[in-house]
């Protein structure tokens, strides 16, 4: 019994390493991120059923290499699948940032842009403060 919940936790540790190793490569889309992504499901995969018929378990080298296609290629068709990964994603925090990962880029429109400039005038024909005595 001890054993059947020490494998669950390192399958639960596991799956989510590969999910964190996911929202890696779509924040930073560098192929050594994505390398891992394939690595840690190559490792799932080996822990997936162990029966004669299926020997080449691949859900999820399957998965993870449609996912970073996805990532790469932004479109409809690649944004359902991604829409679709986000919905099996169980971790709130998780979720919402994958979420944020995937918006697209917008244009920064924050109130630090440059300020109006408000010359009205008020200050013309007057000198310098520098020639003024307090």
């Amino acid at each position: 019994m001890i054993s059947s919940v020490a494998g669950k936790e390192w399958h639960a540790k596991t799956l989510r390493a590969w999910q964190l190793a996911i929202l890696r490569f779509a924040l930073t889309l560098d192929n050594a991120d994505r390398l891992a992504v394939m690595a840690i499901a190559s490792e799932i995969d080996r822990l997936g059923p162990q029966n004669e018929a299926k020997l080449d378990f691949d859900f999820f080298q399957r998965t993870s290499a449609g996912l970073c296609a996805a990532i790469l290629q932004p479109d409809e068709l690649n944004a359902a699948i991604l829409r679709q990964y986000l919905a099996r994603i169980d971790d709130e925090r998780l979720k919402r940032s994958f979420a944020a990962a995937m918006q697209p880029e917008q244009p920064n429109t924050s109130s630090a842009s440059k300020p109006v400039k408000r010359d009205n005038g008020l200050w013309r024909g007057l000198s310098s403060g520098s020639n003024h005595a307090l």
